[in-house]
């Protein structure tokens, strides 16, 4: 059962901290290697005079310093809360669904007083955000090597959808039913609006979704590199849609899957 947070407005989390935390933002640090000065001498003529002339100048590889997403208050909110029951009850293992459904009971009577306080902590991350974005260019990548990066194996478990994705499961017919004219294009910018409009209780249901399709994914994964997953054969329009979905993301997102 979640505990008694939701009945408090604050949460018992310093705000200053918490907002430090949440802008820190992780960056890579790339190595460095120190050598004695005849070590070096002795380096350079072997590296120019001896070896191949692709050993000489490795490709470099990219990494991709994109800033960290802006968070919306609601998001603050449930990140605070989430804290704050683990916090007060460590070994309780809270179910995401009932969690998220008291998220949202919560928040919606709560006042716009007591929302302040966390529209305040999405304003300055929004800040941040846009303070970093201006100076992203983001890593380049060849056309291959996006298509290499994309290909994926036609056995493999079919991949978790995000809370946005489950959304537009349910919305797209919807807005193919009442505008059949609309191009794939036009049909992602309505439900992009759409979702952007969802109240954070309507939200709560999809997020609810994508958590337990993570967990499939996962479990399904564990199987494919253990050799006993079963892809399925068929396929339903609706999943050759979700796949096309899938494919945009892919092209904008780094794939935090493949560690998994």
């Amino acid at each position: 059962m979640i505990g008694l947070f939701f009945e408090a407005p604050t949460l018992g989390i310093g705000q200053s901290a918490r907002e430090t935390q949440i802008q820190t933002n992780h960056r890579h640090e790339s190595s460095s290697y120190a050598f004695s000065m005849e070590d070096a001498a002795d380096h350079t003529y072997r590296t120019l005079y001896t070896a191949p002339l692709h050993k000489i100048m490795p490709r470099a590889k990219l990494v991709d310093t994109k800033p960290r997403g802006r968070m919306s208050a609601y998001a603050f909110f449930v990140q605070t809360c989430r804290e704050e029951h683990k916090k007060k009850h460590p070994d309780e293992n809270v179910v995401f669904s009932e969690f998220s459904r008291k998220c949202a009971e919560r928040w919606k009577t709560m006042t716009d007083k007591e929302k302040q306080r966390f529209y305040e902590m999405a304003e300055k991350d929004k800040q941040r955000y846009d303070t970093e974005m201006k100076g992203y260019k983001g890593p380049r990548q060849s056309r291959a090597s996006r298509k290499r990066r994309n290909r994926k194996d036609p056995n493999a478990p079919k991949r978790a959808l995000s809370a946005f994705f489950w959304f537009c499961n349910d919305e797209r017919p919807k807005i193919r039913a009442t505008n059949p004219d609309l191009g794939v294009g036009d049909v992602a910018k309505q439900l992009g609006a759409a979702w952007s409009q969802a109240l954070p209780e309507s939200k709560a249901k999809y997020e609810a979704m994508a958590e337990e399709d993570k967990a499939r994914y996962q479990k399904e994964m564990r199987a494919f590199k253990a050799g006993n997953f079963v892809a399925k054969k068929l396929k339903t329009a609706e999943e050759n849609d979700e796949e096309e979905d899938e494919d945009e993301s892919e092209s904008e997102d780094e794939d935090e899957d493949e560690d998994e």
